[in-house]
């Protein structure tokens, strides 16, 4: 073979030793005699190669051609970003003079109103002169932000809460309502800590001990006032229309002294006292953490994890058994545990007192392998008889059950953990790293031939979310508050309507959390947050015995130390002289200053002009998450120090989860940053804000994955009145809102739609367009005029009805609805040629009936979409002389200024909507693109069809129809008509004849039929197969039998569709 190509074959099979001898002779032989089924095989083979021959020879001319350039990916080109480049100094109003851009894009649209609000005092109460003291006819609506960390950034959990949060604020204030959303955000203690020490450490390889706790606590307020507004300005982004200038910081004095206040008070008359007990205990962190603060992870059996302080991964869910010898006996108790390394704080073995196999080691006492003691066995009634094999190890002090289990049986609690978390006792491991003592006690264990096996075991294992640590139940002496009273009282507000929890499913959660309350440990062992205001006391006397830190007797409280010196002095009766203090440590877990929020953001406890006006509140709204950390607790001290409810309403909204309903996880990769939405970001863009987190390479690129599977693309650009309405549509009275991302693109395209159809109306309306100063009805509207304001009054009332019971789906839905199916897709089109047409009546009306669609339209929709309703309601020209310079300002929409609907009016369009669907149904059918064909409208009552003789022109004019004829029983349309049913009185036909080519649409048809057919018997045959029902899963036989009867459906609308071309090609034949 050269160049590719094959030497020719010779015609014959001649034999080299023929071919030489028939040289050599000089003569030529003749060639042999082939068969017949040679010959045909020869022929065969040359065929063959003739065809490879060509093709060879075709690739080497093609090659051998100069090679044409490849014709270049047609690249789609980005739309150029339309923005506002208007100079426009911060707080002036945005220039809106001239035409609105082609196109809606929300960093155009969002640009330079959010500083006009603040600067006009459009978020303010006092706005238009009000004065807060005095009571306003229409009401007061005051609301707190839940606090946001100051370490924090918004992620969707937030965008959800602001969202719904700041539409019903708008509402509330274009009622005309006195109106206040305080902004405020909360230290967060332990989060702030953590940040600032990692900063410290990575910049000058500090810890807070180098630098001491009150340089420590300098640095943080530097780092606060550094970076601490960040969560203000993504807040704002979201537009939300806080009072900013009553933003609070609970570390700010005005709530410190309010966390003081609170804390004496609780503290003097008894309901905080101190108390050693359990606590959750983060050794990384060294301090106690509350519930909120411990993530619990499931496991389902043995699990390796990584446990911060530990090079390597430690064993978890896992139950030891091992053996406690009786003492005196070779009898032994067999026990199990999860944390082998407790056991060196054990003090008892329980059994349960009816267990009969164990009666008779009631009141004996077990030996302890390591700590050279004997320890007793106890009988309680807690330990399950059924479980494992009925005896119970007992750690009082390292255990919850254990710990009640201690106190019924007056048992001895043995601390075996330090803060750092390293063995206290028993000499071989003492110092040593609690999963350390894991494995080293198991060795130990198994010498001394006390260990009998280890199984796999379900278990719940808390982690601590600050630090990540493994949480430990240890004994410390801490401050608690007496919740029951308060408790109590709470569940009696509700019980009795004063305050309402809606939706009220959470009543019963809500009673079961108070009505099992325990004591709330409020002491947290930080540098960062309000130090506790209480002193341990030393008395220079020798009639006074002196104090043991336990004891709440040696401990007091002050406003000041000097308050508390005379406090401690008139206790013990003696001088203040001498009286010697010593402040707490700790500081107050955040959740204490947090529950103070509603009135210590007023002054509290003075009484000042704000907390007279806006105490109690309206309404607390926030996720159904922190219904007791945060909800109770507010309510429980509003009870108790104001004698107040804090509010009257509490709105629990659902939580957010992805698309597909699972929790947002940083490591699934779903955690996803509102502004990203609202911005757009690519796929690459979201893998680099995983990259600069802290998750391990494998959740990173788990993490990846997931991301790339729901993002191919990224996520588009989609403006934050997307963002806002899309969650706002969600939020139903449920737990959870699965929340595709995606689907807010399909909002933002809504606001599209808008943006073209004021930009139509605008056009439509003209330069010299004056509103009359309140739209009457007069008898110069047409049918359509007065659906279209039936539609809006609906619209109105909807909404009107919905905002006192939250029902967001409800009015997001009839606000879309009127703008996208009634607005844009009807009554614009109907008045396209109304406006081409030259009744001037009709026009004069229909721009009335316009303007006032845009306007309502636009403050509907406003509490949801404040900057494109802001920007469209600027363009529009104002009705008086006097309206208000914001459309959140504008009055909202009411049903007794809108009183235009008309159920019969409705009704009537509606069928001839039903004519108009049909019409264009089949237009689709049958490919008429441009023609407009004649449309006969058989009625068989007289009624329907005096009806539809009303709606002609409508009718014509939305199904691109040529003429249209109304035809009662007698009536027949002409032969060559398609025909669709509207209802059991009327059908609409269509005159095709002359206007398709018939063979062309059969021949596709056939050509479709015979497709469908061939699938058909596939598929016929799959399904007929002996095991297909014994072997084939439901859902795959489910999805089978659909596709056969969709197959089929197809098949016989297809069979009628060449029947109907058939019979319009006779005719026009005819």
């Amino acid at each position: 073979m050269e160049n590719g190509t094959p030497n020719p074959a010779p015609a014959a099979d001649t034999k080299p030793g023929t071919a030489t001898a028939a040289a050599g002779d000089g003569k030529e032989q003749p060639p042999p005699q082939k068969t017949e089924a040679q010959l045909k095989k020869e022929a065969k083979k040359q065929a063959k190669l003739d065809k490879f021959k060509q093709k060879q020879d075709k690739k080497a001319k093609q090659e051998s051609k100069p090679k044409a350039e490849k014709k270049e990916k047609k690249v789609t080109k980005e739309k150029p970003v339309i923005r506002y480049e208007k100079d426009t100094s911060p707080g002036e109003k945005k220039d809106v003079v001239g035409d609105l851009p082609d196109a809606y894009s929300p960093p155009y649209v969002e640009a330079a109103w959010y500083p006009w609000w603040e600067k006009m005092g459009f978020f303010k109460p006092e706005y238009g002169g009000r004065v807060v003291s005095k009571p306003n006819p229409k009401g007061t609506f005051m609301m707190v932000i839940p606090p946001p960390n100051v370490t924090g950034s918004l992620h969707l959990g937030h965008a959800l809460t602001n969202a719904v949060q700041d539409s019903l604020t708008r509402w509330h204030r274009m009622r005309g309502e006195t109106v206040l959303w305080n902004p405020g955000c909360d230290h967060a203690g332990i989060a702030t800590q953590v940040v600032v020490e990692k900063r410290l450490w990575k910049e000058k390889k500090l810890s807070r001990h180098d630098l001491g706790r009150e340089k420590f606590v300098e640095e943080v307020w530097k780092w606060k006032n550094e970076k601490g507004h960040r969560i203000y300005g993504q807040l704002k982004r979201l537009g939300s229309s806080f009072d900013w200038e009553r933003s609070c910081f609970t570390m700010d004095d005005k709530l410190s002294t309010a966390v003081k206040e609170a804390f004496v008070r609780l503290h003097q008359d008894g309901t905080i006292y101190r108390s050693n007990r359990l606590v959750n205990w983060s050794c990384t962190l060294k301090s106690a953490i509350s519930d909120i603060e411990v993530e619990k992870r499931e496991l389902t059996g043995r699990t390796l994890l990584s446990v911060p302080g530990y090079d390597s991964k430690v064993e978890f869910g896992v139950l030891v058994y091992f053996a406690y010898k009786i003492e005196g006996s070779d009898d032994e108790l067999i026990v199990a545990t999860t944390r082998i390394e407790t056991m060196l704080g054990d003090t008892a073995v329980a059994v349960h007192p009816e267990d009969e196999r164990y009666k008779k080691y009631h009141g004996k006492r077990v030996v302890h392998p390591f700590r050279n003691c004997t320890m007793p066995v106890v009988a309680d009634d807690f330990v399950d008889k059924e479980f494992g094999t009925g005896c119970v190890k007992i750690t009082p002090a390292h255990d919850p059950n254990d710990y009640d289990c201690g106190k019924r049986n007056n048992l001895e609690f043995i601390d075996m953990l330090d803060d750092d978390g390293l063995i206290t006792v028993c000499d071989q491991f003492k110092g040593m790293k609690r999963f350390h003592a894991r494995k080293a006690v198991l060795k130990a264990l198994k010498e001394k031939g006390l260990y009998k096996e280890t199984k796999d075991n379900p278990m719940v294992v808390p982690i601590c979310s600050r630090s990540k640590d493994i949480v430990e139940p240890m004994l410390k002496p801490q401050w608690y508050v007496d919740c029951t009273e308060m408790a109590q009282q709470s569940m009696d507000a509700v019980e009795k309507g004063e305050l309402k929890v809606i939706p009220d499913a959470h009543i019963k959660t809500w009673n079961s959390w108070l009505g099992n309350i325990r004591p709330w440990c409020i002491s947290r062992q930080l540098w960062w947050g309000h130090r506790i205001p209480v002193y341990f006391v030393t008395v220079d006397d020798a009639s006074v015995t002196k104090g043991d830190e336990n004891d709440n007797h040696y401990w007091v409280s002050g406003r000041t130390e000097e308050e508390a010196k005379k406090n401690a002095a008139e206790r013990f009766k003696v001088s203040e002289d001498k009286i010697s203090l010593k402040q707490d440590e700790d500081v107050l877990d955040t959740w204490f200053s947090s529950a103070l929020f509603p009135f210590s953001i007023f002054g509290w406890p003075n009484q000042t002009e704000d907390l007279e006006a806006f105490y109690p509140g309206t309404l607390l709204e926030t996720g159904h998450d922190i219904l007791f950390f945060w909800v109770a607790r507010m309510v429980m001290f509003g009870l108790k120090l104001t004698g107040k409810l804090p509010f009257k309403y509490v709105y629990l909204h659902a939580m957010v989860r992805d698309a597909h309903g699972r929790k947002m996880s940083k490591s699934l990769g779903n955690v996803i940053d509102p502004v990203d939405v609202i911005n757009g970001i690519s796929l690459q863009g979201l893998h680099k804000i995983l990259e600069e987190g802290n998750l391990d390479g494998k959740e990173i690129e788990r993490a990846k994955a997931g991301q790339k599977a729901d993002y191919p693309t990224g996520i588009p650009e989609c403006g934050t009145d997307a963002l806002r309405f899309a969650l706002c549509a969600y939020t139903s009275q449920g737990r959870d809102i699965n929340l595709d991302v995606l689907r807010v693109d399909g909002y933002r395209r809504f606001c599209n739609k808008m943006w073209n159809a004021t930009k139509f109306a605008l056009m439509a309306l003209g330069d010299d367009f004056k509103p009359v100063p309140k739209l009457e009805l007069s008898l110069s509207e047409s049918l359509i005029d007065r659906w279209i304001l039936s539609k809006l009054s609906a619209a109105v009332k909807t909404c009107e009805q919905g905002w006192p019971l939250y029902d967001f789906p409800g009015i997001t839905t009839a606000i879309y609805a009127f703008w996208l199916y009634e607005l844009c897709d009807v009554y614009l089109e109907y008045l396209k040629p109304v406006l081409q047409s030259d009744n001037t009546a009709a026009i004069a009306t229909s721009r009335q009936v316009l303007y006032t669609c845009l306007g309502v339209g636009l403050r509907l929709i406003s509490p949801f979409m404040p900057f494109i309703s802001e920007e469209l309601y600027q363009r529009l020209p104002r009705r008086t002389g006097d309206a208000p310079p914001s459309i959140c300002v504008t009055p909202y929409p009411e049903t007794s200024d809108h009183p235009w609907f008309d159920e019969r009016l409705e009704k009537d369009v509606e069928l001839a909507q039903n004519v108009i669907s049909k019409a264009r149904s089949m237009r689709a059918d049958y490919n008429l693109t441009k023609q407009r064909a004649d449309m006969y409208l058989k009625c068989s009552d007289k009624d329907l069809a005096s009806t539809l003789q009303n709606y002609v022109a409508f009718i014509q004019t939305l199904s691109s129809s040529g003429s249209i004829h109304i035809l009662t029983n007698d009536g027949q349309p002409p032969i060559g008509c398609a025909m669709a049913t509207v209802s059991d009185k009327c059908e609409v036909h269509l005159q095709l004849t002359g206007l398709v080519d018939t063979s062309k649409e059969i021949e596709k048809l056939e050509k479709r039929i015979s497709s469908l057919t061939s699938q058909q018997t596939r598929l016929q045959e799959t399904m007929d197969k002996p095991d297909y029902e014994s072997k084939v899963p439901e859902n795959v036989k489910k999805t089978n039998s659909e596709k056969m009867l969709q197959t089929q459906n197809e098949l016989e609308k297809i069979t009628d569709a060449i029947k109907m071309f058939k019979i319009v090609a006779e005719a026009a034949d005819n």
